[in-house]
């Protein structure tokens, strides 16, 4: 076992040594444009893309014809979002998302407000959930797009993506999942689930980066985007720009391992994760898991430790690469978003440490990391007096404190 740990898999992961293996012939052999339309080279290439294509089709349950590639899945949102709001702007300017969305589907809503775009943001509840409820009761008659995340990539809470889609379906209203933490770590089906568009990117399955598509249904309803990118009408003219054919083929033969290991990846993630957290749970108290502790992804434990600061306490075991936030916004000394919209208090939203358990991780490697922590935790708090003041049953919040 190499140190540091590995524990990080919402933010990227591994590539299948599957996947290079395929991927590494389209380098230096078959380096052909897929747009080459004249030669050998351009047609090897061609075809290696449309077999990637039905391979992701095949994940999700969709039509070779409605997977669109992108560089990954923020170029994804921006497209489906933008696309649908100048496509159906005349329609209406209404969208509805959630205050806990990932900041590539919050800050693209942003850029909206300021073309003109009303933007409902959805409060989540404690777990972090949004329900087809207050999706509903959200809708207007000028609404034209619901953009509403498949799987949280911090606390890992699953929405309830079939029933918010039932009641976009009901209105005419599109619905948009980001489906990034989701496509290829638990069961999605763009049909069964009522899903208008979903996106997703490579390095999140066991991929390349860089790589990423979008689906966009064809039929019932037809969704229609104005392409962010304009050159050579590639992707239907949804998406210019020459294919990464070698990113392509990695993410196509990572959606096929994925759908092939689908059940024994969610049960590997899922023992791992337990199996962690027991330990954790055993040997201290005042810990407390963020999100929906029954519905969440198989690999993702977001835990507050109470009386230390989150950031300390990465610092206190440099062993393990975990972090404390969205891999994106991780750099900021603020809150994460996605606590605080759960109604999280400050204190214990600075304790929080997302732990991500994948493929590749072993039982060896969750004992490690449970030693760790709960080493680094128990060291922090003999240095915590309002630790020794809870272990000495005082209530904190009866306390008047004074400042100078």
């Amino acid at each position: 076992m190499t140190n540091p740990i590995y524990l990080d898999y919402q933010a990227t992961t591994p590539v299948d040594k599957r996947v290079l293996d395929t991927m590494l012939p389209y380098f230096t052999d078959a380096y052909g444009n897929a747009a080459s339309r004249n030669h050998a080279f351009g047609w090897v290439a061609e075809e290696a893309v449309d077999t990637a294509r039905a391979q992701i089709a095949s994940l999700i349950n969709a039509s070779e014809k409605e997977v669109v590639f992108t560089s990954g899945s923020t170029e994804a949102i921006n497209l489906a979002m933008k696309g649908v709001g100048e496509m159906y702007g005349s329609k209406g300017k209404h969208i509805i998302t959630c205050l806990a969305e990932h900041k590539a589907v919050l800050d693209t809503a942003k850029h909206m407000e300021k073309l003109g775009f009303e933007i409902t943001y959805l409060q989540p509840d404690k777990n972090g959930a949004v329900s087809a409820e207050s999706v509903r009761d959200a809708i207007r008659e000028d609404t034209i797009l619901v953009a509403i995340m498949w799987a949280n990539n911090e606390v890992g809470t699953i929405n309830p993506i079939r029933e918010i889609g039932a009641v976009c379906r009901e209105k005419g209203v599109l619905f948009f999942s980001d489906s990034t933490q989701a496509v290829g770590k638990i069961p999605v089906d763009v049909e069964a689930d009522n899903v208008d568009m979903i996106c997703f990117s490579g390095h999140k399955v066991y991929g390349p980066k860089g790589v990423g598509a979008l689906y966009v249904r064809r039929r019932k309803p037809r969704v229609r985007l104005v392409a962010q990118m304009d050159g050579g009408g590639h992707e239907r003219g949804m998406r210019s720009g020459t294919l990464n054919v070698p990113g392509i083929v990695g993410l196509g033969k990572a959606c096929a391992v994925a759908e092939a290991d689908l059940e024994k990846d969610m049960a590997h993630s899922n023992a791992l994760r337990e199996r962690f957290e027991k330990k954790i749970f055993d040997s201290l108290d005042y810990v407390f898991i963020n999100g929906d502790e029954h519905n969440r992804l198989p690999g993702c434990s977001n835990l507050s430790f109470a009386y230390v600061e989150g950031e300390s306490l990465i610092m206190g075991f440099k062993d393990l690469a975990v972090s404390s936030g969205s891999a994106c916004t991780s750099a900021s000394l603020e809150p994460s978003h996605v606590l605080q919209a759960m109604d999280v208090g400050d204190e214990l939203a600075h304790s929080s440490i997302r732990f991500g358990f994948g493929r590749m991780t072993t039982e060896a490697h969750v004992d490690f990391a449970a030693d760790q922590v709960i080493t680094a935790v128990k060291k922090l708090r003999e240095l915590s007096p309002l630790y020794e003041m809870v272990q000495e049953g005082i209530d904190l919040s009866t306390i008047a404190w004074t400042g100078h």
